[in-house]
């Protein structure tokens, strides 16, 4: 009957919900993912879950031991690339001129215990990119302040190793203000790019060769 047949796709409807829950919902949470939903909820996180779940699979997917965050905030992003590098032997550096989000940070670093996977920068990313040599990173994580994109570009470009990525958040969420610099990258023909629609938009570019 209609009314069987409407409550057999309720019922599937529901066990679909279930299944699209994060696994880790449903088991005893490691102290790492336990503090990351901990900032999530109480914080204004510049990074959404989804985004932190996008870094972790880019991460191991690429093997990625050496990653570089421009922006740490209040170091939730901070926490999947660290979450996710712990996996594979690899380190995290992060970068925060902020007093204020670089306390905020190093509590919630302490509290998830993946802060040996850490290095926190208090201090400016342009004295960072500079005094880092070339091909440093696997990864390059971008969440800061997008009108310095287009000056940090060439250190960027350099530091960033073969084959390396370049994750830029905000792709679509503050699209007017990214469209000079994602021109300005998808132009050189060292990279390949593309935009995903994950959280805020994440703009991606590989380097295929310097």
């Amino acid at each position: 009957s209609t009314q069987q047949h409407q409550q057999e796709m309720d019922d599937a409807d529901t066990r679909l919900e279930g299944c699209a829950k994060p696994v880790y919902n449903s088991v005893r949470q490691p102290d790492a993912l336990v503090a990351m939903n901990s900032v999530y909820t109480k914080f204004r996180t510049p990074s959404t879950r989804d985004t932190g779940e996008f870094l972790l699979v880019l991460v191991k997917a690429l093997n990625a031991r050496r990653v570089l965050e421009i922006g740490t905030s209040n170091g939730y992003s901070t926490l999947w690339l660290a979450f996710a590098v712990k996996t594979i032997s690899g380190h995290v550096t992060t970068v925060e001129l902020s007093d204020f989000k670089v306390a905020l940070a190093t509590t919630n670093f302490e509290r998830s215990g993946l802060s040996s996977y850490i290095t926190q920068i208090h201090g400016d990313a342009t004295t960072l990119l500079k005094s880092n040599p070339d091909s440093s990173f696997d990864i390059i994580f971008l969440d800061s302040e997008r009108s310095e994109y287009l000056r940090w570009w060439p250190d960027i470009k350099r530091t960033l190793g073969n084959g390396g990525l370049l994750v830029v958040d905000n792709a679509i969420s503050h699209s007017f203000e990214m469209a000079t610099f994602m021109s300005l990258v998808a132009d050189d023909q060292d990279f390949t790019t593309c935009t995903v629609p994950v959280g805020n938009g994440e703009f991606l570019a590989t380097l295929a060769s310097k």
